[in-house]
């Protein structure tokens, strides 16, 4: 894929991300940042860093719990290892940040 496709491609779902997690209703705040960075704050002092690594033409989550990385196959992001799709995995991560139950639903 061209870095501009991937780049389109990638800003896309960040920003999908970003109205999935403000309409959430879990205590975060959000800060969209240059350069395809999505900086999420939450009430316990903890950050979740959402980006797209244009490179490896990824989207990566930086979360308490470790790093993960999201390749676009198929129609949908897969994580590198193991396959999990992007929403869920962000539903739970951001649920354990959270410390409560969060639904992330993907606005198509």
């Amino acid at each position: 894929m061209e870095e501009s496709a991937f780049n389109a491609l990638a800003e896309d779902e960040l920003a999908r991300i970003e109205n999935a997690l403000e309409a959430c209703g879990a205590d975060i705040d959000i800060e969209p940042k240059p350069g395809g960075i999505l900086e999420i704050e939450f009430d316990n002092g903890s950050k979740m860093i959402i980006n797209r690594h244009s490179a490896a033409r990824e989207i990566w989550v930086a979360a308490r719990s470790g790093g993960f990385h999201f390749r676009h196959e198929q129609g949908r992001w897969a994580n590198t290892r193991g396959g999990d799709e992007l929403w869920a995995m962000l539903a739970a991560l951001v649920s354990d940040q959270a410390g409560e139950a969060v639904s992330l639903v993907r606005p198509d």
